[in-house]
């Protein structure tokens, strides 16, 4: 897969991703758990207010000896813990709920937008995203997670500052001091203190982490990529095995690992140190309201109880405006999941809304028509001549020509996944079109529903299945229906070219493509299945790619893809991608050498 550079992104990207669901048909349902776990997030701020107010009375209790106030306050303490544990866990219960709900809505999204318009499969092409499924399955969840977690401890943080400062403004009280021949005095000092305290550490923090962003953006890509490479070797064993390909696996898995253990270390470096800057930070802080507030203290203005609930106040003050320095982090790796979901989103929406040079429309007509039609790579390069010809029911159409000069794209093209080029496509408005591919796609799960794909896994009766399983030669998979495995490493290549056979057969479609789709088979087999289609489609008409020239005798006319040799396109054919043409003769049953005509 190729990797993307890493992307910044502003707010406004953010609100883009966030906003959907908030106005999506769940958007009462959301707004409401939102609302209650706000509402929590507040009843523990004024929790944490009765406790400040707590540590005054019990601690001035204990300084006057006063056994009474101390029973009683140990009493309060007891029911106001009861109750800030009830609230502390149905706030993340009823968060967690939010959090999937908001999850399951964002991915039944994206992987919409992803699936439509074939949006995947130009992705792919085009490499304008890596990693598609880590960004479903991993960038959704960091995004939701990051964004309640955080703002919500944000919102913590502010209505804690607001609900403390206050709090620490009265208990702590003007500070007078001389400096020279002049006396200051700074009331609230402790306010004052905490927040050039928090002010200093945040900066620090800041300059600290900041390649964090870029770091766990990097980390997410590599791990991606090196799942990735494991997937291919499982899905390609026996391949890699009779290559006796281990060698080069190891070593291609081996540097992609490298890299991954090369910016963890980056990220270890980094930590390291945003941790002594933290750590430090958050160890000193807490004899630091002891430090200031001790003066007044020792000279009898305030109590014990006052001193603790100055300290006390000190560090929820010090919390909020510290809610950068904490969640330092997590922002971190929750930015690099947003840039990562932007770049998709903005990949997703460009390729499904990508407008194509070739117009497929349907008609009544009851033939494909193409009408200049021009084949181009994605790159804008033409590979074709326009074509202008028609594939009527009945027909059988033998396309042969070198690889790579656009066999296969003819066919894209007329599936409609091809959008570079021009001209025009019309398929009859009723037909029922089958695209074979050299190598089907089957699906984990039951075989029948292997066999029934796309359609749904109940939509053939097994007595039919099993049927063609037998005209297929595959009667050894008749009583494994209901199995389930990997289907694709189970089967051989001609097993899986036979059971694609099967699915035509149960199709039924009135045009059939295929696209070297009995390239495994042995001459019986191939011969064997092809009379099958002709027999049980004989009104269908049948679009062939082969190699083998002893297709020629299942078709009546020929597709050939010959290099244009015109003087105009001899030095862009040298300096860029040669161009082709199509040209057509008639087949006996025996391939004849007729002379072409030029399409």
């Amino acid at each position: 897969m190729t990797s993307k550079p890493y992307n910044r992104t502003d707010w406004r990207s953010v609100w883009r991703l966030v906003k959907p669901y908030w106005s999506s048909e769940d958007k009462w349902k959301a707004r409401g758990l939102l609302l209650t776990v706000v509402v929590l997030a507040l009843g523990m701020v004024y929790l944490n207010v009765l406790f400040n107010q707590w540590n005054r009375d019990f601690y001035n209790a204990l300084d006057n000896k006063d056994f009474a106030v101390f029973k009683a306050q140990l009493w309060r303490f007891s029911y106001l813990a009861f109750i800030y544990i009830a609230v502390a866990i149905y706030k993340i219960y009823l968060t967690q709920a939010l959090e999937i709900r908001w999850r399951a809505w964002m991915t039944r999204r994206y992987m919409d937008d992803w699936l439509a318009n074939q949006a995947y499969y130009r992705i792919e092409q085009t490499r304008t995203a890596d990693n598609p499924d880590q960004r479903i399955a991993e960038d959704l969840k960091f995004l939701t997670n990051g964004s309640l977690t955080l703002s919500l401890g944000l919102l913590s943080s502010v209505v804690t500052l607001v609900s403390f400062i206050g709090i620490l403004w009265s208990v702590s009280g003007p500070l007078s001091f001389a400096l020279g021949s002049q006396q200051w005095t700074i009331p609230g000092y402790m306010v004052w203190f905490a927040i050039a305290y928090a002010g200093i550490g945040s900066v620090l923090v800041a300059w600290v982490g900041k390649p964090l962003v870029q770091q766990n953006f990097n980390q997410q890509r590599y791990e991606a990529d090196f799942r990735f490479g494991l997937i291919r070797i499982r899905e390609n064993a026996e391949a890699v095995a009779l290559y006796r390909g281990e060698h080069e696996e190891q070593s291609q898995l081996s540097e992609r690992f490298g890299r991954i253990r090369e910016n963890w270390w980056a990220i270890m470096r980094t930590t390291k140190r945003l941790n002594v800057a933290s750590t430090f930070y958050a160890q000193f802080a807490i004899i630091f309201p002891f430090l200031v507030g001790a003066p007044r203290y020792f000279a009898g203005t305030i109590k014990l109880g006052g001193l603790m609930q100055i300290s006390s106040a000190f560090g929820q003050v010090q919390d909020a405006l510290s809610w950068f320095i904490d969640a330092f982090s997590s922002l971190a790796e929750w930015k690099a999941s947003v840039n990562r979901l932007s770049g998709f989103h903005a990949a997703v929406d460009a390729a499904r809304t990508q407008s194509s040079g070739i117009t497929v429309v349907r008609n009544n007509v009851g033939a494909i028509l193409l009408d200049q039609l021009t084949l181009h790579l994605p790159s804008g390069l033409p590979l074709t001549q326009p074509l202008s010809t028609e594939i009527h029911v009945g027909q059988r159409i033998l396309v042969t020509g070198p690889s790579g000069c656009g066999k296969s794209t003819l066919f894209r093209a007329i599936a409609g996944i091809w959008p570079y080029g021009s001209g025009g496509i019309e398929i009859p408005k009723e037909a029922k079109l089958l695209f074979l591919p050299q190598k089907s796609y089957l699906p984990i799960g039951s075989l029948r529903a292997a066999v029934t794909y796309p359609a749904a896994e109940n939509a053939y009766k097994d007595l039919a299945i099993k049927h063609y399983f037998e005209l297929c030669k595959l009667p050894h998979l008749a009583d494994k229906l209901d199995e389930s495995d990997n289907w694709s490493q189970r089967l051989s290549p001609g097993e899986q070219q036979r059971l694609a056979f099967v699915r035509v057969l149960l199709t039924q479609p009135e045009i059939l493509f295929l696209d070297e789709a009995s390239s495994a088979l042995d001459a019986d087999t191939e011969d064997a299945l092809y009379q099958l289609i002709l027999e049980e489609l004989p009104d269908a008409a049948i679009v062939s790619i082969a190699h083998r020239e002893v297709m020629a005798k299942y078709h009546q006319i020929r597709w050939q893809f010959v290099q244009d040799n015109a003087e105009s396109h001899k030095i862009e054919a040298a300096q860029h991608t040669p161009r082709y043409i199509i040209e057509r003769s008639r087949l006996t049953r025996v391939s004849s050498k007729a002379a072409a005509d030029v399409i």
